[in-house]
C-alpha cells in the first residue's frame, strides 16, 4: 500500500478519508487525524517503510516481507526500492529520513521464509 502518492496501489491516506483525495491530504478535513494515523502505521513494527513502488514510500506489512526479500535476493528489486526508511526527528526539531539497507533491517524468520519462495510466488504475493 502507498502512504499517500499516486500510483498503481491503494493509497493508506485515502482509505483514512474513506474517498478519493484532492490536492494535497495535509488541507484535508481529516488531515490530522490522517497524520496521526500514518505517523502510528510508520512506527509500527510489523510494517517497513520502504520504496518499493515506483520509488514512492510504501508499506508492507510483515507477513510480505518473506516476498520483498525474496525478489530483492534474486536481483529482481533495487536495492535503494528494500531500504527500510524511518523518520526520526533531528536535534532541530526536523524530520529526517533514516535508512536501513536491505537485507539489514530482515529479521531471521523472514529471511528463512524467502530462502524457498519462487520469484514468481513473490510477485504475485505483492500485486507486481
Amino acid at each position: 500500500m502507498l502512504a499517500s502518492a499516486r500510483g498503481k496501489a491503494p493509497t493508506l491516506t485515502e482509505a483514512i478519508a474513506g474517498a478519493p483525495i484532492k490536492g494535497s491530504w495535509w488541507g484535508h478535513p481529516d488531515g490530522k487525524r490522517i497524520f496521526a494515523v500514518l505517523s502510528e502505521m510508520q512506527e509500527h513494527d510489523d510494517i517497513l517503510v520502504c520504496r518499493l513502488l515506483a520509488g514512492k514510500v510504501t508499506l508492507v506489512h510483515r507477513r510480505l516481507w518473506p516476498a520483498v526479500a525474496a525478489l530483492a535476493l534474486a536481483g529482481q528489486l533495487p536495492a535503494d526500492a528494500t531500504a527500510r526508511v524511518r523518520q526520526v526527528h533531528s536535534a532541530s526539531g526536523k524530520h529526517v529520513n533514516e535508512e536501513t539497507p536491505f537485507p539489514q533491517w530482515l529479521p531471521p524468520d523472514a529471511a528463512a521464509a524467502a530462502a524457498g519462495l519462487d520469484p514468481d510466488r513473490a510477485r504475485a504475493a505483492l500485486g507486481l
